[in-house]
């Protein structure tokens, strides 16, 4: 047996991990530039709409949220519904983005380094499948 889903998670891990030794220093963890990196694409979204797209439980997302909010990073505000609250980055956050962007790009770089572009489609479509796959359950 090959144990995929036990690579693909050790191989996110180390990601992580390194990603964290690279943005901590920046005042970011790899779990806040998920969500930087969500909002920077996407604007404004609710708080259920990144909790649904990371595929993070909501408690969590909101202890997050709180965090970066405390940082300057993000700006909750109310949606037409009281109970909706829309997120988006802050102008601290906006003009920040490119350092941090540019510090997970060049990390992405070491850990694509030596693969092929034949190689990277076929890496994203097995990762859509799977998910696919997945999401189906």
């Amino acid at each position: 047996m090959h144990h995929y889903g036990h690579k693909i998670s050790q191989t996110a891990r180390v990601f992580s991990k390194t990603l964290n030794g690279i943005m901590s220093p920046m005042g970011l963890y790899s779990s806040q530039w998920g969500i930087i990196l969500c909002l920077h694409y996407r604007s404004a979204l609710t708080q259920v709409q990144l909790s649904n797209y990371l595929n993070v439980e909501a408690p969590t997302i909101t202890r997050t949220l709180t965090r970066l909010e405390e940082m300057g990073w993000i700006i909750r505000s109310e949606g037409d519904d009281k109970r909706e609250r829309y997120v988006s980055l802050s102008p601290q956050a906006i003009e920040r983005f490119p350092e941090w962007l540019q510090a997970a790009s060049e990390l992405e770089a070491v850990a694509l380094r030596d693969l092929d572009e034949e190689e990277l489609a076929t890496f994203n479509r097995v990762l859509k499948k799977m998910n696919d796959n997945l999401s189906s359950v």
